[in-house]
């Protein structure tokens, strides 16, 4: 099945190791948090214990937070509470703390700057959900709570955040633009609209094997919190019933006993990888329509799933049926053994194939 990617990374001093979950889709992070714990769920480190470092409301990053007509009884000095929930409705609250993050630079360098995230003491996890098993969430936003956000404040780094996943598992995440590369990237502007912290490429139409579907206008957010691609209910019907045209029946039929994910096929015997079963697909294509000539490009190999009886199945999923309504999320499955950029001072994302096994060789 699918690999979850996660990041560690040391907080405190003396600094402690925590798996963190990369999700380009929020700004907070924060960590889970003995303070005490209220309801904290399974990790694999004992939660982080606050120590008189609470961060309190007048603080800018505490007021980015929250608008003022939520929290009209609040004084300055009273502690920074924080609720985060996700569109798979798992949640944190929790306050705002500060503390050190060691970080090491590119030319060998190293700070620990005072950074703020979330002390989560209440965590909520639906029952359905099979949730990476992390300390906590890394908010990769835009918005002045992120990481990168606080480090390029503080004059440490760009606002430029960005990640490469290995189809193989494991990659890397950058912070700042040592490791973008000087050619070759496809970059197109972020489009500003009501959800302000996503990452968004705006509206898009979409292509299977080269040809128009008719799903025109689709708004695309990338996010890196979600695994899966969602496309809303319309788009992924076209879709689903597009590939299912493409496909010969005599090579594959359905998997119905394989319930992985909710469509899945089978071979006239088992796959022995997905590399095997790409054959019988062909590429998306999403082609931004408020960007000259701008396409992301979606391989088999980057909407598929190889599972443990041998089969595949559609890793793009009915995004209306998890209440994402019209939002139409690119996830992890469809970054695979790319680079993608999120430049903030530019306000443009880039992406270009690359080898996500291996550190770039800096110039």
């Amino acid at each position: 099945m699918f690999r979850y990617y996660q990041v560690t990374l040391n907080v405190g001093q003396p600094p402690k190791p925590y798996f963190l979950d990369i999700d380009t889709g929020s700004d907070l992070t924060w960590l889970q948090c003995d303070a005490p714990c209220v309801k904290c769920i399974p990790a694999p480190h004992s939660p982080y214990k606050p120590n008189k470092n609470v961060v309190k409301h007048k603080d800018p990053i505490c007021a980015s937070l929250h608008s003022p007509a939520n929290h009209p009884r609040h004084t300055p000095d009273d502690q920074c509470d924080y609720e985060v929930e996700y569109a798979d409705h798992c949640s944190s609250l929790g306050v705002l703390v500060r503390d050190a993050f060691p970080v090491k630079f590119t030319n060998g360098s190293s700070i620990a700057p005072p950074l703020v995230f979330g002390c989560g003491y209440d965590q909520e996890v639906p029952a359905s959900e099979h949730a990476p098993y992390t300390d906590g969430i890394l908010g990769l936003g835009n918005g002045k709570s992120s990481i990168v956000s606080q480090l390029s404040s503080l004059g440490f780094i760009r606002n430029v955040v960005g990640h490469c996943l290995s189809g193989q598992g494991g990659g890397f995440l950058f912070l700042g633009d040592d490791v973008v590369p000087s050619s070759g990237i496809v970059w197109s502007p972020i489009v500003r609209g009501s959800s302000e912290k996503h990452y968004s490429l705006g509206p898009a139409d979409l292509l299977f094997g080269g040809q128009a579907t008719g799903i025109k206008g689709l708004p695309i957010i990338l996010d890196s919190g979600s695994t899966f691609t969602y496309f809303n209910s319309k788009a992924y019907k076209t879709l689903l019933s597009s590939i299912k045209k493409n496909i010969d029946a005599k090579q594959l039929t359905d998997a119905v006993n394989d319930k992985s994910l909710p469509v899945c096929w089978k071979g006239s015997k088992p796959f022995k990888s997905l590399k095997d079963a790409t054959m019988y697909f062909k590429p998306l294509t999403l082609s931004f329509t408020k960007a000259k000539n701008i396409q992301l490009q979606l391989t088999p190999e980057a909407y598929l799933i190889y599972t443990d009886k041998g089969n595949v199945c559609l890793g793009i999923l009915n995004g209306s049926v998890v209440g994402l309504g019209d939002v139409n999320i690119i996830g992890d499955i469809s970054m695979l053994d790319k680079m993608v950029i999120y430049d903030n001072e530019k306000q443009q994302i880039g992406w270009v194939p690359a080898n996500c096994n291996k550190l770039p060789l800096l110039s």
